[in-house]
């Protein structure tokens, strides 16, 4: 069995709404909100986590907890084996921190405008003590940016950001995380940024590193279709918790949780013969307030195969599948799930609807 990266054990992370005037002289009780409420996972040695979920899930706030960018409020926090939970020496820190980097999802506001590229990737260099003349850093520099293809090196060194496209930024931003030859990644949307045409190519250039340097991903999206071409493993997230968790391919291919499902029933099909075809989201609404989390299961306010049960009793992790195929649902693995589709005329009105039973994303979608 491959050797655990990052492994998490009932990570939870509150963050504490600051209380107006009134609410103080009132002595109300402070709200919190419940980011991430008590996850587990692991991430594998050369192989890459994806966490996915609408936006406000958690998913950010995980990639930070990982990169002590914020400190947990409870549960336990391993990185090769080293507990860093409560990691707060400097010196210790500066050292976790030069195996663990992150890529931002802005590639145009996470690299300094007044920093040429030269100095954006020494930088990292000079806070390390790496390289001890500005001969050898420079060589650093040059073979950092090959590795991402951006060749040849000295037509980029003297540029500024403002003189590059996007992709060539997101490509600098691979480039400074890695110079530090760093064990762990957090891709933090790496993509959603850049065109679609770009895109392709900047998980083609991560997804080779994997093998080439040895590294290891958590890869944050809320674009579903990409994880099943660049992870191994997958984690879906909802109001703070992993409802559903597995390989990748067997999620995908074989959602047990609703929320899954409903995920991939919003992905868009680019077959010719569908267009003709609206797919109706099966959930509504919008996802409750972290810091009044609905009882029992946090997901029964939207979904439409909800029982009285879901309502009063938390749903524990089930596995009705192959093995690893987690999922918190009361009925994980006995749900048909079906989706309501509406036929278009060619006026573009409504003619007709049908229910199907649901299909699983397709090749062409990855």
């Amino acid at each position: 069995m491959p050797k655990s990266i990052v492994k998490a054990r009932n990570l939870k992370k509150e963050f504490i709404i600051v209380q107006s005037f009134i609410d103080k002289i009132q002595r109300k009780p402070p709200l919190k909100v419940r980011a991430v409420d008590g996850i587990d996972f692991d991430i594998y040695d050369k192989k890459s986590m994806a966490l996915v979920g609408e936006s406000g899930c958690g998913k950010t706030t995980v990639g930070k907890l990982i990169m002590k960018l914020i400190d947990t409020t409870s549960g336990k926090l391993e990185v090769k084996g080293h507990n860093i939970t409560k990691l707060d020496d400097p010196r210790k820190l500066k050292a976790y921190r030069r195996t663990a980097q992150m890529i931002y999802q802005d590639p145009f506001s996470s690299l300094d405008p007044r920093f040429k590229v030269f100095d954006i990737l020494e930088e990292p260099l000079l806070i390390h003590g790496i390289g001890s003349s500005m001969k050898e850093r420079r060589k650093m520099i040059d073979k950092a940016l090959e590795e991402v293809r951006l060749t040849p090196p000295e037509e980029f060194i003297d540029r500024y950001p403002h003189m590059l496209s996007g992709g060539q930024r997101q490509r600098i931003a691979i480039a400074r995380c890695l110079i530090l030859n760093p064990d762990f990644i957090v891709a933090d949307e790496p993509v959603s940024m850049l065109d679609v045409s770009v895109r392709a190519e900047v998980l083609n250039l991560m997804k080779d590193l994997i093998d080439k340097i040895d590294l290891t991903y958590l890869y944050i999206t809320h674009d579903i279709s990409t994880t099943r071409f660049f992870t191994d493993h997958i984690g879906v997230m909802y109001l703070g918790d992993i409802v559903e968790q597995g390989p990748t391919g067997q999620v995908l291919d074989n959602p047990l949780h609703p929320y899954t499902q409903a995920l991939l029933t919003a992905v868009p099909e680019p077959e010719p013969d569908r267009l003709d075809r609206i797919k109706e989201i099966p959930i509504k609404g919008e996802i409750p307030s972290g810091t009044n989390v609905p009882g029992g299961c946090r997901f029964h306010t939207r979904c439409p195969y909800a029982k009285v049960i879901c309502k009063k009793k938390v749903p524990k992790n089930k596995q009705p599948g192959k093995q690893g195929h987690l999922a918190k649902c009361h009925f994980a693995g006995e749900i048909e799930f079906k989706v309501k589709v509406k036929k278009l005329a060619d006026d573009g009105k409504v003619a007709g609807e049908e229910i199907i039973k649901f299909s699983k994303i397709t090749e062409s979608e990855e």
